[in-house]
């Protein structure tokens, strides 16, 4: 295992500005290997303390006769004596449970993880990253974690982490999707609903644990609920500085939630508004109006269109081999991570579904306006499968601006937008490209060449952020 030493920052002291930058920046370089070098020691010594503690404690006559051996990793993994624990706990100055997960991580890695544990002795990955990994995939059996091995073992030197352990997650449901039907029914057994306390100023949390597709159809009717409410607002000439802001609007639309026949006279009336319909005046309304249904409203109802319902849209990634086979076969779907393909009905069980045609990725778009059409966005964010700065998270989903890595020019040529010329960016790395002296060369189709302003280079690809040499040398 590579070992490094780090300067004292004073050698840098008096230098000119720019190179005392770039020395700050090399040794951080450094600095990254130092400290994943002490965190692979620190486990391999973990792992050593395992080794040593391994004996059966009834063929040790000094040992106490409340010593056990238990298992803490995975299958496959060495047994532990449990009263030995706690030694390793005080001196790594932790809890008794944190040194344990410790070892069952390192242990998990060593046996079970052998390819994405040599990445991390090398010093090419995050030890903290193939710790998850390892937590993610204990519940699978020696002969199936290898699927979750190979995959991550490929992925983990150049996806950012958050990537990473959605490839384990996904492969953990392709290696035994028995086990995760099994789990999911578990975890389906664990929904609940419930409230905080009152606060001081009369406010209550509202906390629920639902299906994925529950949550999509909530948040889509809070969202539609409270567009209606705005738009109350607007048509009573409320000027827009004293309007609610869109979050309180928002906690006031969950409110009409629990108000069922008042929630359909909203979404009713708003609808006929909209088709330039005259509501009659309702009659007969039930003395409590919170659960009462006027008479009128049952002939409305009869005639609502369904796709007319609140929008939401769902970005599926599957193949027609998992179409076909979805007990057996893993879904991604943007902002939700991997599912199994079986999985989606649950997600669109009450959805109107619009399926859209695919997009030939092959074929090269370009247009000259400084805008990106909504199918040219579209079909940038599937070549580049995210943001595009190095080492990003992902973590904004499609709320990205759709940067020119070369600078779009007023009255300059024509097709300057297009599949050649663009990347999904979030806005921070938008405005740090745009404004801190960074240059990016699109090489190819999701794939870009970044160079900081102090000369850091790196490549962004399918495959992820690697560092690279300066273009042409």
């Amino acid at each position: 295992m590579p070992t490094t030493s780090l300067a004292p920052l004073e050698a840098v002291e008096g230098a000119p500005e720019v190179a005392r930058a770039a020395e700050v920046l090399a040794q951080l370089v450094d600095a990254l290997d130092f400290r994943r070098a002490a965190e692979v020691r620190d486990l391999e010594l973990v792992a050593q303390w395992a080794l040593l503690h391994g004996s059966d404690p009834l063929d040790d006559p000094t040992a106490s006769p409340f010593d056990r051996l238990i298992e803490v990793g995975g299958e496959g993994t060495p047994l532990v004596r449990d009263l030995r624990l706690g030694d390793l706990a005080a001196v790594r100055q932790v809890g008794w449970m944190t040194a344990r997960a410790a070892m069952a991580d390192v242990l998990d890695l060593q046996r079970r993880l052998p390819r994405t544990w040599a990445l991390v002795r090398s010093l090419d990955a995050e030890p903290w990253v193939a710790r998850k990994v390892a937590v993610i995939s204990r519940s699978l059996g020696v002969d199936t974690v290898g699927v979750v091995d190979a995959a991550v073992s490929r992925a983990i030197v150049g996806e950012s982490p958050s990537r990473v352990i959605e490839i384990a997650r996904a492969k953990v449901i392709e290696a035994d999707p028995v086990a995760h039907a099994h789990r999911v029914a578990v975890e389906k057994a664990r929904r609940y609903v419930t409230t905080s306390r009152t606060d001081e100023a009369g406010l209550r949390c509202v906390i629920a644990r639902v299906q994925a597709g529950d949550a999509v159809w909530v948040d889509a009717m809070v969202q539609r609920v409270a567009e209606i409410l705005r738009g109350r607002l607007d048509d009573a000439g409320v000027p827009a500085a004293e309007q609610p802001s869109a979050d309180v609007l928002r906690s006031e639309a969950f409110g009409w939630l629990a108000r069922p026949a008042e929630l359909l006279e909203l979404l009713l009336a708003d609808g006929l508004e909209r088709t330039d319909e005259v509501a009659e005046p309702a009659e007969d309304l039930a003395t409590s109006r919170t659960t009462a249904f006027p008479r009128h409203l049952l002939d409305a109802l009869r005639s609502i269109d369904p796709t007319r319902r609140p929008s939401s849209c769902l970005y599926v990634h599957v193949t027609d081999k998992a179409l076909a086979d979805p007990a057996r076969s893993v879904a991604r779907v943007e902002d939700h991570g991997p599912v199994a393909a079986s999985q989606l009905v649950d997600l669109l069980r009450h959805a109107h579904v619009t399926v859209k045609p695919v997009i030939d990725l092959r074929e090269a778009v370009r247009v000259t306006a400084y805008e990106h059409p909504e199918s040219l966005r579209e079909r940038i964010w599937l070549l580049a499968g995210g943001d595009r700065a190095p080492w990003s998270t992902g973590s904004s989903g499609r709320r990205v601006d759709f940067d020119h890595p070369e600078p779009w020019v007023a009255h300059g040529p024509p097709d300057q937008t297009g599949t050649h010329n663009s990347q999904p960016l979030n806005r921070r790395h938008h405005r740090w490209k745009t404004h801190a002296g960074v240059e990016v060369v699109q090489l190819g189709p999701g794939t870009y060449w970044w160079r900081t302003r102090h000369g850091e280079c790196f490549v962004v690809d399918p495959t992820g952020t690697h560092r690279a040499k300066r273009l042409g040398a």
